[in-house]
């Protein structure tokens, strides 16, 4: 009898599949697996992720588990590097992950039906209530390669207006840097989220963020 796990691997097989390289982990079958690991397949749920606990093989021959964070719709997220005025936005956001308030750049999982720029419009929107002028795409980072089997797009985008924020979520105001002002923020410790991190990186490589001096 199969269950949400086999149904997993039916249902999107590229996240199961196995590299003939003799170096890499290779996921293997269930039945395969040594009891005393404890469980292994789909373990949680929810409508952002899903947390699977795989069966492998490693390299030596060595048999067991290796669990991974995949996220709950085909659609990936976006995060976006909203710039007004010469000044990048920041939102003064509180992290349950972290238990602190971090600085970082819009962001949000991937949305059923939505591809990743409509996605990273409609999360501008809900946390800023932005008015955009320009969208340029800055490529894409997997945030954790290590955990997370999640791709997330990068975005550049020119505001001419911010609005009301998504309070709910957390956020209790916006901070405007301007790239100088980022970089020290950035030397200083004050933004350390990987998202924010990356694209800044993929807008300066193109131009669109200038080096600070």
């Amino acid at each position: 009898m199969s269950d949400a796990y086999d149904d997993l691997r039916t249902e999107q097989p590229e996240l199961f599949r196995n590299d003939d390289d003799p170096a890499a982990i290779t996921i293997i079958d269930r039945a395969q697996a040594d009891p005393q690991l404890g469980p292994v397949g789909l373990l949680y749920e929810d409508p952002w992720i899903r947390l699977v606990r795989d069966p492998v093989r490693f390299p030596g021959g060595r048999i067991g588990a290796y669990q991974r964070i995949i996220p709950a719709t085909a659609s990936e997220g976006a995060a976006i590097l909203p710039v007004l005025d010469g000044k990048v936005v920041m939102l003064d956001h509180y992290r349950h992950a972290l238990r602190s308030w971090t600085l970082e750049i819009p962001r949000g999982f991937g949305t059923n039906g939505l591809d990743p720029q409509a996605n990273a419009l409609k999360e501008l929107q809900e946390e800023l209530s932005a008015t955009v002028t320009s969208f340029t795409s800055l490529g894409a980072v997997h945030p954790d390669t290590g955990l997370q089997a999640t791709r997330v797009r990068l975005y550049y985008a020119q505001l001419t207006a911010i609005g009301s924020l998504e309070t709910e979520a957390g956020i209790r105001g916006t901070v405007l840097l301007t790239p100088a002002e980022l970089d020290q923020h950035i030397l200083d410790g004050r933004v350390t989220d990987g998202f924010t991190l990356a694209a800044l990186a993929q807008a300066r490589i193109r131009g669109l963020v200038q080096q600070s001096r």
